[in-house]
């Protein structure tokens, strides 16, 4: 390979050729911080939560990818991934891996001893929960309560502190990761009984659509919850009501029967947009009504 095929080939490795996955990491992040902040979080942990948001799902991404490499060419979404065609090999993943965490590691010695040891926590999950599907049932949630540190982490570099609303935001953050993941699942689903790996899409089988709809109606009413105990201003609840909206369509979208693969994945991506909604309605939400 060429060095620009090489470099091709990283990019895809990190996803960096499909942003949604990793816009829909750094939301519950920002949601985190402009609230933890009252809606004026510093320009400075902004930034360190935007780059450390990119670098720790790239390292999640790399780790995925090592552990499913040999899982990767059976399954039709996956098969052209750098490690599963042996467009890179494993050692070059170990490395773009290890720098990929050694960045998120040096942001992490911005941020204050809680975060940072909410950071260090995070690690294992972001390691091992690729391995989940291979024993666990449902192993998007692994994944959900990886996600969920993202809120943890970003709360406390504000305030130093997990207050009791925290959880609740943690609690609709976990809810929405385990749907729209579930989303993600059931593209993958008649590959994965072929394979012989788990996803929350098998689990609930035919059913899946009710999950999912279950999963963006809790995250729903959590949000709600927050915003009522924070006594955010009406226009919160207009971006509110929009992802509420979003999220109840794409339920009813999932309910059709034979649905094509490719809807899976726009639906999936959607929800960046419904969570930039709610990101726009949490920064204006504090804003003094004039």
């Amino acid at each position: 390979m060429t060095s620009t095929q090489t470099w091709s080939a990283i990019v895809q490795l990190l996803r960096w050729n499909h942003p949604a996955g990793r816009l829909i990491l750094m939301l519950p992040a920002l949601w985190a911080v402009v609230m933890a902040a009252k809606g004026q979080p510093p320009l400075p942990l902004i930034v360190v939560i935007v780059l450390g948001s990119i670098a720790t799902s790239a390292a999640g991404c790399v780790a995925n990818d090592l552990w499913d490499r040999n899982i990767d060419p059976q399954v039709e979404r996956t098969k052209a991934r750098p490690l599963a065609s042996r467009a890179l090999s494993v050692q070059v993943g170990i490395a773009v891996g290890l720098v990929a965490l050694t960045c998120a590691a040096g942001l992490a010695f911005y941020l204050n001893p809680l975060s940072f040891g909410l950071c260090v926590a995070a690690v294992p999950f972001i390691l091992l929960y690729p391995s989940a599907k291979r024993f666990f049932p449902i192993p998007q949630l692994v994944l959900s309560l990886t996600w969920g540190f993202a809120v943890l982490i970003s709360w406390t570099a504000v305030t130093g502190a997990i207050a009791s609303i925290t959880w609740l935001l943690w609690g609709a953050v976990v809810c929405w990761t385990l749907g729209f993941d579930t989303v993600y699942a059931l593209s993958d689903r008649e590959d994965d009984i072929q394979v012989g790996v788990n996803s929350s899409a098998r689990f609930f089988g035919a059913f899946a659509p009710h999950f999912v709809g279950v999963c963006f109606a809790v995250t729903a009413a959590l949000l709600g919850a927050v915003a009522y105990l924070e006594q955010l201003n009406g226009s919160f609840w207009v971006m509110w009501l929009l992802a509420v909206v979003g999220w109840g369509l794409q339920t009813r979208r999932l309910l059709q029967p034979e649905l094509p693969r490719s809807a899976y994945g726009k639906i999936f991506a959607q929800n960046v947009w419904l969570g930039s909604a709610i990101l726009v309605g949490l920064i204006t939400g504090y804003l003094p009504i004039i």
